[in-house]
């Protein structure tokens, strides 16, 4: 017998309707403060570090950083560090003393939002509060319909921004593929940025590849924000920025781009991401130190630019199979790198994104999701600001699955109630109740008040996962998940048009820009 088969009335003369509307009523959607899960949940209570190790780990930063910096740097980045104290030695490699990195962790940002244009979608990344959503670099397209993997077009693009706008789990977008039908770097990045923009209203995150294309991007956020002023006031786009090519480089166009959007006023994600046994230290403890050490310079020179612009302490560390080199983004020691770089991100009280959830597994299948079951709760648990390829992405980040979005969805709630934690009062230890029902009810809880009160604020369900008994499930014709998220993939395109970017504003981007996504196919699905 389920909570839902329990009739809760105590005295009804039919039963003809009654059951059904009181699913009806339960069923109905609670506000979003009442939800069992949501964005922003605050995290925190997993900690892979102790206060000894995070302690070790922050002394090593500092003496990286002091005595062996990093080299490659811009003349416009020199000048900038050296400016605030950075010091640019004979040998090509810029230091940062540790007093100068202390002052610039004190003043960094930490009150920012990354606003979504609907404003219900904003995200606060502060202490431990902790958001779910996309990224990555997939050059395929995971196309469970045949079995297959397929290169991955600017179509897809705009496809999993829909699908991203209407699930609650998934709180931003970062782009996540690569749009391979599209040969020019320059159009290949506003078209990415337009396809994004015209899928969804939440937060968005995207790259450049060189600072010539930044103005242009630029144009085309404040054209859409309704003016540059609007846009400054609260950017709806972020940037992406590989600054660093591990070991402790720095990465020369992507500085510039950098530049470019501080400059422009958007938010900044400060990406590195070695992999350790091979562009970082094999040992985990030492990933974790230099991938703090490099978002750290980074941090000194966009403030040296712009004092107190927002920038996201996103420690990317990747994992390496020692045995072949290759990545492996759904290990346990991934799990553990991102949840020590959410750790560190907190005992400096900044903004902190990571990535979690990028699954080894081809398909999604059983080891997807393990993989990216075990990713999503330590990285929730650890109160990882942001985390980012946390769905949809599989093949070790070389493919992006449409229909991973609604299973990561579900997985994700599951991962954001673990988060939430046990709320214990005086209420919730239920003395009150056991009394009741054990000394004055029926002997169960099923129908008791409590738990009707709860069943929906307190206890998650997912969307597609199937808790149907092994009769009910026989008798639905035996439902497979993978089948329904594709099903529920073709519902969601063939019918939700997002309407995000007015015909107006549409026709000056494609009079302004070669566009590539036709409007009338965008809304003929």
């Amino acid at each position: 017998m389920s909570v839902q088969d329990i009739d809760v009335a105590p005295q009804r003369s039919s039963r003809n309707g009654g059951r059904a509307a009181r699913r009806a009523v339960r069923a109905a959607p609670l506000a979003a403060d009442l939800r069992p899960v949501r964005a922003g949940l605050s995290g925190g209570t997993y900690r892979p570090l102790s206060d000894d190790d995070v302690a070790q780990v922050h002394e090593a930063v500092l003496t990286v950083l002091e005595e062996i910096g990093l080299s490659q740097g811009t003349p416009t980045l020199i000048e900038a560090c050296e400016r605030v104290g950075a010091v640019n030695g004979s040998d090509g490699r810029l230091r940062f003393p540790r007093g100068l990195v202390m002052d610039t962790i004190a003043a960094a940002n930490r009150s920012f939002a990354l606003h979504g244009r609907d404003p219900k979608h904003d995200i606060h990344p502060q202490g431990s509060k902790v958001h779910f959503g996309t990224a990555g670099a997939a050059v395929h397209v995971v196309d469970l319909e045949n079995n297959a993997y397929r290169e991955s077009y600017l179509r897809d693009i705009y496809d999993a921004a829909r699908i991203v706008e209407t699930l609650d789990n998934i709180h931003f977008f970062q782009r996540p593929m690569v749009a391979r039908d599209i040969t020019d770097p320059r159009e290949m990045d506003l078209n990415t940025l337009y396809a994004c923009l015209s899928g969804t209203s939440k937060h968005i995150g995207t790259s450049f590849t060189l600072a010539d294309y930044v103005p242009d991007a630029l144009e085309m956020m404040y054209k859409v924000a309704g003016g540059e002023d609007a846009f400054r006031e609260r950017p709806f786009v972020s940037n992406s920025n590989c600054f660093v090519v591990p070991p402790l480089r720095f990465a020369a166009d992507a500085c510039d781009v950098l530049e470019e959007c501080v400059k422009g006023g958007m938010p900044v994600l400060l990406l590195s991401a070695g992999q350790a046994g091979a562009t970082s230290p094999a040992a985990i403890a030492g990933s974790v130190v230099q991938a703090v050490a490099e978002v750290l310079a980074g941090l000194v020179f966009v403030n040296a630019l712009a004092p107190g612009h927002p920038a996201i302490f996103g420690t990317w560390p990747f994992v390496s199979d020692l045995r072949t080199g290759a990545m492996s983004g759904g290990s346990g020691e991934q799990a553990l790198l991102t949840a020590a770089c959410g750790q560190m991100a907190n005992y400096y009280n900044l903004p902190g994104g990571s990535a979690a959830g990028m699954c080894d597994a081809k398909l999604p299948d059983i080891q997807a999701g393990w993989e990216k079951g075990i990713a999503h709760v330590t990285a929730g648990l650890a109160g990882t600001n942001i985390v980012y390829e946390a769905a949809g992405m599989h093949g070790s980040l070389m493919g992006f699955c449409l229909e991973s979005l609604f299973l990561d969805n579900d997985a994700l709630g599951q991962a954001l109630r673990c988060v939430r934690g046990i709320e214990v009062t005086p209420q919730s230890l239920s003395i009150d109740a056991m009394r009741e029902v054990c000394m004055q009810g029926p002997g169960h809880y099923l129908g008791h008040g409590q738990t009707l009160d709860l069943m929906q604020r307190d206890y998650y369900y997912p969307d597609l996962a199937n808790r149907f008994s092994p009769k009910e499930w026989s008798e639905k014709g035996k439902p497979d998940i993978v089948h329904m998220a594709i099903a529920r993939k073709r519902e969601v395109l063939d019918g939700f048009f997002p309407d995000l970017i007015d015909a107006e504003t549409d026709a000056w981007l494609r009079n302004r820009f070669a566009i590539h996504l036709d409007r009338a196919a965008m809304r003929a699905g």
